[in-house]
């Protein structure tokens, strides 16, 4: 069968959101044009190295092609909205592609669908007829910007760290590997 590429050459939206409560939330990348809206879900863990390495690929390309890079993003440009109803996932993203285009002056993000085997690296970015599905973003440097800024939001919004461990505080309780199990939360009763 073959594949099936979404290109949003000029997206209306491109943002992160989640669905849950912290702790148990999933999250989703959505992007929007004209009446089309695509979902895809995604991992924590993925959408976080996106937003980092969209840092980073702007600063090379603002230092190789002399590029005119914001370094901060207005803040009427952020997206705070929710994600749009009705959810429906297109897939769960498995492979990322970054790149510029500097045809067109803009950020390309590619996102493909997980699959069984591995990915054929040279499919990444590629219109060939074979490999998994796809969704395509061309954004411009401040609307990649503004989408890292907006994913560093949604991060964030999760359970708090703790102070020690860094790792997440659940509602529930913690049990701090720094502190070998010891909880200072409970009183000790002297007898």
């Amino acid at each position: 069968m073959s594949r099936v590429i979404h290109v949003f050459r000029k997206p209306d939206r491109f943002v992160t959101g989640t669905v849950g409560e912290p702790g148990d939330r999933t999250f989703y990348l959505q992007a929007s044009e004209d009446v089309r809206t695509i979902s895809v879900a995604i991992e924590k863990q993925q959408v976080a190295v996106l937003a980092e390495r969209l840092g980073s690929l702007l600063e090379e390309v603002a230092s190789r092609f002399g590029a005119e890079i914001p370094e901060d993003v207005p803040a009427d440009l952020v997206d705070v909205d929710p994600l749009e109803v009705p959810l429906e996932e297109e897939f769960r993203v498995g492979t990322m592609g970054l790149g510029w285009d500097a045809e067109s002056s803009a950020v390309v993000i590619e996102l493909l669908a997980i699959t069984e085997g591995e990915v054929d690296e040279t499919v990444v970015l590629d219109d060939t007829d074979e490999g998994p599905d796809a969704v395509r973003v061309f954004l411009s440097p401040v609307e990649a910007r503004a989408f890292a800024e907006r994913t560093d939001r949604v991060i964030n919004a999760g359970r708090r760290p703790c102070p020690l461990c860094a790792e997440p505080l659940d509602p529930a309780g913690h049990i701090c590997p720094r502190q070998n199990g010891y909880r200072r939360d409970v009183d000790v009763i002297e007898g």
